[in-house]
């Protein structure tokens, strides 16, 4: 696997190219799930739960 600054950094390139750029947030989330420190899944959950209005 490569290693996972080098995954941030491809990622963050990519995202840039289409004019979206990584926040320090953001990249420390993925460096969390890429080291299994916790599931994409339950990332994605957080992420979600901490962008949802409840009325």
């Amino acid at each position: 696997m490569k290693d996972i600054e080098q995954i941030i950094k491809e990622v963050s390139g990519t995202m840039a190219m289409e004019g979206m750029h990584l926040k320090e947030e953001d990249k420390e989330r993925i460096r969390i799930c890429l080291s299994d420190e916790v599931s994409f899944e339950e990332m994605k959950k957080k992420i979600i739960e901490k962008h949802t209005v409840r009325i």
